[in-house]
């Protein structure tokens, strides 16, 4: 999947990630948890992690992220691949600027899948991390069958001697704010919607491959890139910021099937303004700021040339505060 394994983002040296079978590092006794899958690591999910970073320094404890790996759903639905905001890579360069010290990911194999929320507390809570407090959202539940609650865990914190935390979900203009609501925005070219949620961006790293070398022609050379099926990103033309050596550079994206031309697989095409490096082979972050139009076809290159001057002018206008 080259929208998750192509991902540069990597967390901080001084952001630690524990493992199945990592040891608990003596600097991470007794931590306050925020707990979760995290997809996307968006505002409702800041507010949780928020409120765990301030009881950790309250308690003068280390604050770590507790989340899953592969995202649940993979396991449990492997022929319905899920569209992830964020990738390993990139959610754990999202916690570590949160102000957390560190996240432990849960491999969530059968073993995992087939434990009870009792023995989930038991073995991996106490047993192996020996929390001092839980913080998870209101509808955060785990265990076989979804079978451990909020409800449960603060039952399960009283009887283990752990206090918890839950969180009410976070509001805005009254909609709720969720994963799954971001991947509906996304799927409709709402990508500003998208960034509200997020608290950011949405973005995509993959590695730019060869192509038809048709843009360069056109007098638009794009960076082409091979996405992961499960995106659904609505097929379009974007105003994009892409970087590059750490610097943030403005352009103009189409993704989809390039419907003038082959009718394709869905890729990913940008056109980086006032840059001429070679970027083939390179793992790119692309920012999506805003949609500009609906993927059309034309019926010559000329129509498509005058409509690509367009979309860049629109894009430029579109970044011109970015």
């Amino acid at each position: 999947m080259t929208h998750a394994a192509a991902s540069p983002d990597t967390a901080p040296p001084s952001f630690a990630v524990l493992r199945n079978g990592d040891a608990l590092r003596p600097a991470f006794a007794g931590p306050v948890v925020a707990i979760g899958n995290f997809d996307g690591v968006h505002r409702g999910h800041r507010a949780v992690i928020a409120i765990a970073v301030e009881r950790a320094r309250a308690l003068g404890r280390p604050a770590l992220a507790v989340t899953f790996e592969p995202h649940p759903r993979a396991f449990f639905r492997p022929d319905e691949p899920i569209f992830r905001l964020t990738p390993e890579p990139m959610k754990l360069k999202r916690l570590s600027e949160t102000g957390l010290d560190g996240a432990a990911v849960l491999a969530f194999d059968a073993a995992l899948a087939a434990k009870d929320a009792e023995s989930f507390v038991a073995d991996i809570l106490v047993g192996r991390l020996g929390v001092s407090m839980v913080v998870a959202g209101y509808d955060f539940h785990f265990g076989k069958g979804r079978g451990g609650s909020p409800l449960f865990l603060r039952e399960a914190g009283a009887r283990h001697g752990f206090a918890v935390e839950i969180v009410p979900p976070l509001l805005d203009e009254g909609a709720q704010v969720s994963s799954s609501v971001i991947r509906a925005a996304l799927a409709q070219g709402r990508v500003e919607q998208a960034a509200h949620m997020l608290g950011a961006p949405f973005e995509i790293a993959a590695e730019v491959i060869h192509g038809d070398k048709r843009g360069r022609d056109l007098g638009y050379p794009t960076a082409n890139m091979r996405l992961d099926p499960a995106v659904t990103l609505a097929h379009g033309i974007y105003a994009v910021t892409v970087e590059i050596d750490g610097v943030r550079h403005k352009g103009v994206a189409s993704f989809g099937r390039r419907p003038t031309f082959d009718d394709g697989a869905p890729r990913l095409e940008t056109f980086v303004f006032d840059y001429a490096g070679d970027l083939y082979g390179r793992t790119l972050t692309v920012a999506f700021h805003a949609w500009l139009r609906p993927e059309l076809k034309f019926d010559g290159i000329d129509a498509l040339v005058a409509q690509m001057d367009i979309d860049s002018a629109n894009a430029r206008a579109a970044l011109a505060g970015a």
